[in-house]
């Protein structure tokens, strides 16, 4: 994988792709990374650890070996935007280990937003330990496991998303992680089940602007990933 420091700004020109690895983001702060497209990547497309203050934002991502975005190892203040995964299996990883607490507790605060999740299998996101981690505004279209996990006394807002066949939406614990907590609300599900929620989410400490969840999909699927913004 590719090293990024920190105060480092990525923004691929119209087409460009980076095949066959991925941006490793560690001990960094002060990162943006835009406008790309990536495949098959064999490790994790963009790996975050350790690091702060980092935007991922209108990439595409597809059929990659492990993870396509995976923020671990204490990262915080993430925002990940407007990118487009699909075709591929494990898509957003928040703590990696149930044995790591001592370094993600009061860590891994993540925003996830405007992000299409299509015909995804699972980890859309999978969170531990982050409080709060706010998952808004994003379409969900055939995702065959899960969309959002909630694990290891995490705190996750499932908030104004638009779900479209997606038996399993969001729920608490996976595999051999415990539960955290997770609120839904305001969010639109067709062809889908009705989720697993409880408990409650510390506050999200930022303002923003809420789409109505029914236009959603119609906001990221035409918004979505590498090539939709003006550079």
């Amino acid at each position: 994988m590719l090293r990024i420091g920190s105060n480092k700004t990525i923004i691929g020109n119209s087409g460009a792709a980076i095949v066959g690895c991925g941006l490793n983001v560690s001990n960094a702060s002060n990162v943006i990374i835009r406008n790309l497209t990536f495949r098959n990547w064999d490790d994790d497309a963009i790996n975050v650890q350790y690091s702060t203050r980092v935007w991922i934002d209108h990439n595409t991502l597809s059929n990659g070996y492990d993870g396509a975005i995976d923020i671990k190892r204490a990262s915080d203040y993430v925002t990940v935007s407007w990118n487009h995964l699909f075709a591929h299996d494990k898509a957003m990883l928040l703590g990696h280990s149930d044995d790591n607490g001592s370094e993600d507790n009061g860590h891994l605060r993540v925003t996830y937003h405007h992000n299409w999740l299509d015909g995804t299998t699972q980890r859309g996101p999978r969170v531990r330990f982050g409080n709060p981690v706010h998952v808004y505004n994003n379409y969900y279209s055939n995702v065959s496991g899960y969309g959002v996990a909630s694990t290891e006394g995490a705190g996750v807002l499932v908030e104004g998303n638009y779900f479209e066949n997606v038996d399993d939406p969001y729920h608490l614990g996976e595999a051999a992680s415990g539960p955290g907590t997770l609120v839904a609300r305001n969010n639109y599900l067709t062809g889908s089940g009705s989720g697993q929620q409880g408990g409650s989410v510390a506050s999200i400490s930022y303002s923003y602007s809420l789409d109505g969840a029914s236009g959603v999909k119609s906001i990221v699927s035409s918004g979505a990933g590498a090539g939709k913004i003006n550079l």
